[in-house]
């Protein structure tokens, strides 16, 4: 039996944003043991040329609705990009992780003959049929946002390791 889109990015995105929490969960305790000031780790970045922790929260978060929402083919949630705080990050994950849990696999059924065009300010307009969407593209977008999280907070020196960003409970 062939995965489905659903059983491939459901799961995955769902566990990776729950990780995401927790790797910001730590990074903010560290930020109050250490005496830093949270805003200063929000806003630090990997390299000076890249966007900041609290942007790639929001990109990552921002590509894992907006995804299944153009795989499903409806309109995705919006989402202010206004957070300032770690609770406010934690709610955004968590709004994006309830909405994206609504989804069902009827929802997604037929995606895999689906185009999709993504408007990109950087790199016109990208074309997709859903199974390239999913792997070329979305997929490792997300993944990018996600991990950049985990390495901005790794940089600051906070005491996180693999098993944080994989495995956390």
């Amino acid at each position: 039996m062939a995965l489905t889109t659903y059983q491939i990015m459901i799961p995955t995105v769902l566990r990776a944003l729950r990780n995401l929490h927790h790797v910001l969960q730590v990074g903010e305790k560290h930020a109050i043991d250490n005496g830093i000031a949270a805003d200063q780790l929000l806003q630090s970045r990997l390299i000076e040329d890249m966007l900041p922790l609290v942007r790639n929260v929001q990109i990552a978060t921002d590509t894992a609705k907006n995804g299944v929402a153009r795989l499903a083919a409806v309109e995705a949630l919006k989402f202010e990009d206004d957070e300032t705080t770690f609770a406010q990050l934690y709610a955004r994950i968590d709004r994006a992780i309830e909405y994206i849990a609504t989804f069902t696999p009827e929802q997604l059924d037929g995606s895999e003959s689906r185009s999709i065009t993504l408007a990109t300010r950087t790199w016109g307009d990208l074309h997709f049929e859903g199974p390239a969407y999913l792997s070329d593209f979305m997929l490792p977008n997300f993944f990018f946002h996600t991990t950049t999280c985990y390495a901005i907070l790794r940089k600051a020196g906070v005491p996180l390791g693999k098993k944080d960003y994989l495995f956390p409970s």
